[in-house]
């Protein structure tokens, strides 16, 4: 007779450190953890200032171009975030014979089948998370195209200066804000890479979480890709937290 919550203390201990950090990382991205500015703040700026230049070109081939790049790199993750969906589900009806082959491996203790399929039901919840919020990014990144198309020629700014300034702010706000949701889906799919752990032991689980949290905060924070994007910049702009409010 299975128990009515199937999992023990340890892994309940290291499922709450999972979202904990899940949470601390969310926070520390977003400027709400450390007064050093992170990558993606950083990146959240040179949106601005991109849509800013975007809009005193006369011919614009080359932004559009670029949206293309973004939107399509964005569908590719939201197609894979679909499969890996697929491929767990397909997995739950293959517990046993999967349970067996675990059982075979050395240093792995295979869990009970009920224990096993939460942790499956577990990793969809993330793939589900990440392809939605790619195909909410791919979306918004139409939008931002239609918003691009909107913002009226240069020459025509100084007929009015006030609705050429908010088309530019809008265009940039939906840019940033579709980047924003961009990344959330990226850390659905690098904390997949954590949680992979757990089918191993509570323990693995945490430590893998951990891991993964160092890694994408020395990226963020202390990597050669933030030190040359700040590099340039002065003043507010290696310091200055974009952060367009969520959907």
């Amino acid at each position: 007779m299975h128990r009515a919550f199937p999992l023990t203390s340890y892994d309940t201990a290291a499922l709450l450190l999972f979202a904990a950090l899940w949470a601390f990382y969310g926070a520390a991205v977003g400027g709400h953890v450390f007064r050093r500015s992170s990558l993606n703040v950083a990146m959240n700026r040179q949106r601005r200032i991109w849509i800013e230049t975007m809009a005193r070109r006369e011919l614009r081939m080359i932004d559009t171009s670029i949206m293309s790049g973004l939107q399509t790199g964005t569908g590719f993750f939201a197609s894979t975030s679909l499969f890996a969906l697929g491929g767990c589900f397909a997995l739950i009806g293959q517990t046993q014979q999967v349970l067996s082959v675990l059982s075979e491996i050395p240093f792995i203790h295979a869990p009970e089948r009920g224990v096993f399929e939460f942790k499956i039901i577990g990793l969809c919840c993330l793939f589900a998370y990440s392809f939605f919020k790619f195909a909410w990014s791919y979306r918004l990144f139409n939008y931002c195209s239609i918003l691009f198309g909107a913002v009226p020629p240069a020459m025509e700014a100084e007929h009015d200066r006030r609705a050429f300034e908010a088309a530019i702010n809008r265009a940039a706000r939906i840019n940033i804000l579709a980047g924003k949701h961009f990344n959330a889906g990226l850390r659905g799919i690098f904390f997949s890479i954590g949680y992979l752990g757990w089918f191993i032991s509570p323990l693995i689980f945490a430590l893998s979480s951990l891991l993964v949290v160092v890694v994408l905060l020395r990226r963020q924070f202390f990597s050669e890709a933030r030190r040359t994007i700040l590099s340039d910049q002065a003043g507010p702009g290696s310091g200055e937290s974009i952060r367009p409010e969520s959907q």
